[in-house]
């Protein structure tokens, strides 16, 4: 056995471990046939998403507050590290594929626009206004790794990744999280009905039980760390917290990241699903309401919200004029369009290009692009 053999039985050892409703890597499917070289599929996977462009603009976009001057309030970057050590946690406790989970959760906000699920509502409005289907970020985060990177020809991730990325949905809680079995086809076809039916979207499956432990990752990963950034830019005080919620998951992030992980173990120990007991989830749709009505709701005043919105329409007109009057000086072009394939820029209206630009943007680059407009 050579290096390179040997090299690759290493990568899979762990592997002869997991349980038998794990996904192992010899399970993965690639829309094109690829080599995963001493690395397995998954694993590969991490490699190609961290290195991507995108992956690095997590760093500028916002998780709930915009504009702070304040290093500590969490980023984008920050929220999806979270979310991985936490599924990665909860996956060896119950002896599930690591890889397919660090995959999975260090991609699963990749399609967040500037100003977060606010700049999301936006591009929503202005999608189906200006071409009748919905904007969502789990599904222009498939968009983004199978369609937008590498210059428009994708990455080519394993669609068990792709999969997880349009099934993350974090804001639709459920006792229970089961997979469902599906096929690339299947896959796909999710991905493009949910242009046409959002809703239906939210309710999306993930195929493998890992998908399933990103998803409730998902919330984990928020909930508590909203609330700690939230202290810190005294938005709320920590007693404030209802008796209800505190009395189960405690009033920390510390507490409600471990009180949470260690109730799914105990309810998931060797079961096909993953499951949170009742009492765990009645206070974690409390606390996800009292975000709501005393965080998500006042992450920006009124006015901030009226004037983004209009500047972000006004933007939308901007670059969608100079595609139209090919003026090739706009960083529309120079910066995004003059590097994407042929293929790319045949195959997309000038609208979805121009809420492409727009969704990749950091939030600092969005607010440098409102201030040349002026």
């Amino acid at each position: 056995m050579n290096y390179i053999e040997k090299a690759k039985q290493n990568f899979l050892n762990k592997e002869r471990f997991l349980s038998e409703y794990a996904t192992p890597s010899s399970a993965a499917i690639r829309v094109f046939k690829d080599d995963d070289d001493i690395r397995p599929a998954f694993y590969h996977d991490i490699d190609r998403m961290i290195h991507a462009a995108s992956y690095t603009r997590y760093q500028d976009k916002t998780q709930v507050y915009s504009f702070k001057e304040n290093d500590h309030i969490s980023k984008r970057m920050v929220h999806v590290q979270l979310v991985s050590k936490i599924a990665r946690t909860i996956g060896r406790a119950l002896n599930l594929n690591e890889d397919l989970i660090e995959a999975i959760a260090l991609g699963h906000d990749i399609g967040h626009t500037p100003l977060g699920h606010v700049g999301e509502s936006f591009l929503n409005e202005i999608s189906q206004r200006e071409l009748g289907e919905s904007f969502a970020h789990n599904i222009q985060g498939v968009r983004d790794y199978a369609y937008i990177e590498n210059k428009g020809k994708g990455l080519n991730l394993c669609i068990q990744v792709l999969d997880g990325i349009m099934c993350h949905n974090g804001e639709m809680l459920s006792p229970i999280y089961k997979p469902m079995s599906k096929t690339a086809e299947e896959v796909f076809r999710e991905y493009n009905e949910a242009y046409t039916n959002l809703k239906q979207s939210k309710k999306y499956s993930p195929m493998t039980l890992e998908g399933c432990v990103v998803r409730i990752s998902d919330i984990i990963g928020y909930i508590g760390r909203d609330i700690e950034d939230a202290i810190i830019l005294n938005k709320i005080k920590r007693d404030e917290l209802p008796k209800e919620i505190t009395n189960v998951l405690g009033s920390s992030n510390k507490d409600i990241v471990n009180n949470i992980i260690m109730d799914i173990i105990k309810e998931s120990m060797d079961k096909p699903y993953i499951k949170m007991s009742d009492s765990v989830y009645k206070a974690l749709i409390t606390l996800k309401k009292f975000n709501y009505d005393h965080i998500y709701t006042y992450s920006l005043t009124q006015e901030e919200r009226a004037y983004y919105k209009e500047e972000i329409n006004k933007m939308f007109k901007r670059f969608l004029n100079d595609l139209e009057t090919e003026n090739k000086q706009s960083i529309i072009y120079t910066i995004f369009l003059n590097d994407q394939c042929e293929e790319y820029c045949r195959n997309n209206s000038n609208k979805r290009i121009v809420l492409d630009f727009i969704a990749g943007m950091t939030d600092d680059f969005f607010k440098k692009e409102i201030n040349i407009e002026k």
